[in-house]
């Protein structure tokens, strides 16, 4: 997957790294903000009891 990412990045390179490390970031932005705040209600880790 990784490879076929880099293979069908435009530049050389240097800006395929950039490119790359924007992807990363615009990826883990939008599992922070928005996938996991989505999913975390249905989560069972808050239905905890203590007898």
């Amino acid at each position: 997957m990784y490879g076929w990412i880099w293979r069908h990045l435009p530049g050389g390179s240097s800006l395929k790294a950039l490119q790359s490390v924007v992807l990363v970031l615009a990826v883990s932005a939008l599992l922070l903000l928005v996938v996991f705040p989505w999913v975390e209600p249905h989560l069972p880790f808050n239905d905890v009891t203590v007898d």
